[in-house]
């Protein structure tokens, strides 16, 4: 379960507000951001930053400046973390809410049978299926598809809920590519760390770890753009408690997973620009071959 006109001033008075207030985007008035364009130091938001040589430049300025000698790549509009900004910002995040609610749809019509064929299990004889089964007997798929496995109408729901809050504007500022493999990345982490940890008995399901890994990942962003991180830190800590006070749900995904967003989140956001996508795929490499390790040694534990 994840989660959840005025009066005229005078000038000293607004000196405080302007102090209290982040900009707003030019291009969207409702988007507060600490960023603006290295040319007309417009404020911008990161669905309208553009990666130049030096910063971020504004859609207005990346097209007048397309015509001075500048490279044909430095008009093409990119997000904060170096994607190809698109017409449907929420198509992957859209995409991955659909996989989910069909596969529990398929849940709901073949029964539990088809559920613990795919859930996250250690190593353990199952009766539905009357042999033992788990990652240990060699079912490394069972690391993938548990991510899009629910138990209930109020597990799917919560997750989905929080899928489309966070990884919404998440893939927005990333780009589809970078936020689809910290999606992945940060559930098979948590996978992971499930496997690593809990009981080989004790099955587990759900798309929490990846979604706590987008928590993760937006708490970087949200640093990184100086914006007031206290939303997102209370929507943090509440998801946690509900992680360690409820029963029945798998810590360990959610902790695997957030340390998993944190740091691809970290490397996204500020990887340098003339090594960017080496650096940012480069760390997915890396937390994937942790992912690898620890499946291999709790392996070799159970068999």
């Amino acid at each position: 379960m994840d989660q959840a006109p005025g009066n005229p001033q005078g000038p000293q008075d607004q000196g405080h507000q302007d102090a209290r207030a982040l900009p707003t985007c030019y291009r969207h008035p409702d988007r507060e951001t600490g960023v603006r364009c290295t040319r007309c130091e417009r404020p911008i938001c990161p669905e309208c930053m553009i990666s130049a040589s030096v910063g971020f430049q504004c859609p207005e300025c990346v097209r007048a400046g397309s015509d001075t000698g500048h490279a044909p790549s430095a008009s093409q509009p990119r997000t904060l973390a170096g994607g190809t900004v698109t017409a449907d910002p929420r198509l992957v995040t859209k995409i991955l809410i659909g996989l989910n609610l069909a596969v529990f749809l398929v849940q709901l019509s073949m029964g539990d049978r088809f559920t613990d064929r795919f859930d996250l299990i250690g190593r353990a004889y199952v009766p539905l299926l009357g042999s033992v089964e788990g990652v240990a007997e060699g079912q490394w798929y069972r690391m993938l598809t548990v991510m899009f496995l629910h138990g209930s109408y109020i597990h799917i729901l919560f997750n989905m809920l929080s899928l489309w809050w966070i990884g919404g504007p998440l893939e927005a500022a990333l780009g589809r590519a970078r936020y689809l493999a910290l999606y992945l990345v940060s559930g098979l982490a948590g996978s992971a760390l499930t496997y690593l940890v809990a009981a080989p008995n004790q099955p587990s399901l759900g798309a929490s770890g990846a979604i706590f890994g987008l928590f993760g990942a937006t708490a970087v962003l949200m640093r990184r753009l100086n914006y007031d991180m206290r939303p997102v830190i209370a929507l943090l800590v509440i998801n946690l408690i509900f992680t360690f006070g409820w029963s029945n749900i798998a810590w360990q995904a959610h902790i695997g997973g957030l340390v998993g967003g944190v740091v691809v989140g970290y490397a996204m956001v500020h990887a340098p620009r003339e090594r960017r996508t080496l650096i940012q795929y480069g760390v997915c490499a890396v937390v994937l071959a942790a992912v690898v390790v620890a499946t291999l040694v709790r392996t070799a534990q159970l068999t």
